[in-house]
C-alpha cells in the first residue's frame, strides 16, 4: 500500500491536516477579534471628538474664563484624531497580515489534503490493478486446463459435463467471479460453471462480444483480453468485467485456437469495497466521494453508488497523477500505473472533497 503513515515531522497526515485546519481557524479567530477592538477604538474617538467639540462650544461661552479648558478641549480632539489615524492604519496592517495567513493556511490545508488524497487515489487504483492482474493470470491458466479443452477438443457430452463440473469447482473456490464459460470456435457457449444459476448461459451466441472476438486475435496463450465494465443480462444484470483467452489445442501456448474461455468477475462487491474502504476520517467521510472511473472517464465504482456506469465524470487530468480545485471541491486523481504484466486499462481512482 502507497498510504503514508507520517508526514514530514512524524506526524500522521490526518493529524496534520487538523493542525493546518486549527492554524486557519486561528487567523479568521485573530482577524475577527482585532476587528472587533479596532471598532470599539473607534467608537470611543468618535465619541471624545464630540466631547471635545462640545467642550470647546462650551469654552466659547465663558468667554476669558474658559480659554484654559478651551485649550485643553483642543488638544483632546489632536490626540483623538492621532489615535484614529493610528486605529486606521492599524486596520490596514491587520487586514493585510492576515490576508496573507488565510491565504497561506488555505494553500497549506489544500496541498496536504491534495497530497494525500492522491496517495489515497494510487492507492485505490493500484488495489484494482492487482485484483485484475490476478484475473488476467486465472483465465490463462485455466484456459489450458485438460477439462476445458476437451471440452471444446472432442467436444463429447461426457467432456462437456466433466467441463460444468470442474468450472463448478473452480467457483467454489474463487468467489469474486459470477460465472466461467466455455464456448466454441463459432461463439456458442458449450459450458458452463453455474447451469443451475444461470440456465439461459448454456448455448447462448457470444461470437458478437469484444472479450471474444479479442481472444480469437491472440497470438498465443500468454495474450488475454477484456470486456468493459457492464451489466450483462445473462447474468441477472450483474455488473461484470469479463477476462478471456482463447483455448488452445492441446493446451499449448502455439497452439490452434479451438475455442474461447471467458471468466466474468464480479465488479460491482468488489470495486465497492475498495472505493468504500479507503481510510478516511469520519469527518472526512461526510464531504468526500472516492470513484474509480475507466479510459473514458465514465464511472464505474463510486462509494455512494451515485452515477456507476451511466455518468462521465468531468476528470481534468494534466498528468499521471496530481490534484486540483474546482469552484469548492478539491479532485485528486492517480492513473493506473498496471502491476507486474498487467499494463491496466487507463483507468483513474479519483477522489472529490468539499473543501
Amino acid at each position: 500500500m502507497r498510504l503514508p503513515i507520517s508526514g514530514a515531522n512524524g506526524v500522521h497526515p490526518i493529524e496534520e491536516i487538523r493542525l493546518q485546519d486549527d492554524i486557519l481557524k486561528l487567523a479568521y479567530e485573530v482577524s475577527n477579534a482585532s476587528e472587533t477592538k479596532i471598532h470599539l477604538i473607534d467608537a470611543v474617538m468618535r465619541e471624545a471628538k464630540i466631547l471635545a467639540m462640545n467642550a470647546r462650544i462650551e469654552a466659547g461661552r465663558a468667554g476669558q474664563a474658559g480659554l484654559g479648558f478651551g485649550i485643553l478641549a483642543d488638544e483632546m480632539g489632536k490626540i483623538s484624531g492621532k489615535i484614529t489615524v493610528i486605529s486606521a492604519d492599524l486596520r490596514s496592517s491587520l487586514q493585510q497580515s492576515t490576508s496573507q495567513l488565510k491565504d497561506v493556511g488555505t494553500g497549506l490545508v489544500i496541498n496536504a489534503k491534495g497530497a494525500r488524497y492522491t496517495d489515497l487515489a494510487l492507492n485505490v487504483i493500484e488495489i484494482i490493478d492487482r485484483n485484475l492482474y490476478e484475473r488476467s493470470c486465472d483465465v490463462r491458466w485455466w484456459a489450458t486446463d485438460s477439462a476445458v479443452v476437451a471440452c471444446v477438443e472432442d467436444g463429447s457430452p461426457e467432456d462437456i459435463k466433466h467441463a460444468c463440473e470442474r468450472l463448478n469447482t473452480i467457483l467454489k473456490s474463487y468467489t469474486v467471479y459470477l460465472d466461467l464459460c466455455i464456448a466454441d470456435a463459432t461463439g456458442i457457449v458449450v459450458a458452463c460453471g453455474r447451469p443451475d444459476v444461470y440456465p439461459q448461459a448454456i448455448g447462448r451466441d457470444v461470437s458478437k462480444t469484444k472479450w471474444f472476438k479479442d481472444s480469437l486475435n491472440t497470438r498465443s496463450g500468454d495474450e488475454y483480453a477484456v470486456a468493459e465494465v457492464r451489466k450483462v443480462s445473462d447474468l441477472g444484470g450483474a455488473q461484470s468485467a469479463t477476462y478471456a483467452t482463447a483455448i488452445r489445442q492441446g493446451g499449448r501456448s502455439n497452439g490452434r485456437i479451438i475455442g474461447v474461455l471467458g471468466i466474468s468477475f464480479d465488479w460491482a462487491p468488489q470495486a465497492g469495497a475498495v472505493v468504500k474502504g479507503v481510510r478516511l476520517s469520519e469527518a472526512e467521510r461526510g464531504s468526500t466521494r472516492v470513484l474509480i472511473v475507466d479510459a473514458n472517464h465514465r464511472v464505474i465504482a463510486a462509494s455512494d453508488d451515485a452515477g456507476v456506469l451511466s455518468d462521465q465524470y468531468a476528470l481534468k487530468a494534466t498528468e499521471e497523477r496530481g490534484f486540483y480545485c474546482e469552484g469548492d471541491r478539491l479532485v485528486a486523481y492517480a492513473l493506473t500505473p498496471g502491476y507486474e504484466t498487467y499494463r491496466g486499462l487507463g483507468w483513474y481512482g479519483v477522489i472529490e472533497a468539499k473543501l
